[in-house]
């Protein structure tokens, strides 16, 4: 009887791990920078469920997304979403995205974690990020188009004392409040280190494709 316990529970696990497998799909994800002179930082991206929002636009950013907005930092994000049991896998992209070029990665999902985010940097600015939120993964494949947003937690002064990237490369925050809550950003306006001509955009700022490839086991 114990033996017959022994097999019915070893059945029984490598049913679901089976099963597990048989749900998990494999995504390949590409984002292009459709931007004159921004860089995006490196990207960050996790499949998950639905119940996990990235942000809500009118609201404010939380702290973890400030500080990828602000100084492109994904560790805050990384610890908080990390231990969180509706999401099923985290991704970061392997080096910076310049203007015109495209970076290529996998990602998995499950049958619960059937959505996608993404995030990144525009790194010439005080806060702009450009995002996926809570995009439903496609069947097959699909393409968008997404905007920069402004995370409203530092004033856009455009001075290097406060921007990360070109021309600028420091890494601080300014202690100036934005606006307080997520928005689609206006751009940049010259008003300081930033050159218009050279750091401003018109959205959408990044296209993303999504396809689901055949899984290799």
């Amino acid at each position: 009887m114990k033996n017959f316990l022994k097999l019915l529970l070893s059945a029984i696990t490598l049913f679901s791990i089976t099963l597990s497998i048989a749900h998990a799909e494999r995504y390949e994800v590409t984002v292009t920078n459709l931007s004159r002179g921004q860089i995006f930082s490196p990207l960050f991206l996790f499949t998950h469920k639905k119940n996990i929002t990235l942000f809500t636009s009118g609201q404010p950013a939380s702290p973890e997304l400030a500080a990828l907005a602000q100084d492109a930092n994904t560790d805050d994000l990384t610890a908080l979403l990390s231990v969180s049991p509706s999401v099923n896998e985290i991704v970061h992209g392997t080096d910076v995205i310049l203007p015109g070029k495209s970076e290529t990665l996998i990602i998995h999902s499950s049958q619960q974690a059937r959505h996608i985010s993404i995030a990144s940097m525009l790194v010439s600015s005080n806060d702009a990020f450009m995002a996926v939120n809570k995009l439903k993964l496609p069947h097959r494949s699909s393409t968008i188009l997404v905007p920069a947003y402004d995370a409203g937690a530092e004033n856009n002064d455009e001075s290097c004392d406060y921007v990360p990237g070109p021309p600028c490369g420091k890494h601080a925050s300014s202690d100036v409040e934005g606006e307080g809550f997520v928005h689609i950003h206006s751009g940049i306006h010259g008003i300081s280190n930033l050159s218009a001509a050279q750091y401003d955009w018109r959205n959408p700022v990044a296209k993303i494709s999504i396809r689901r490839v055949k899984k290799h086991y």
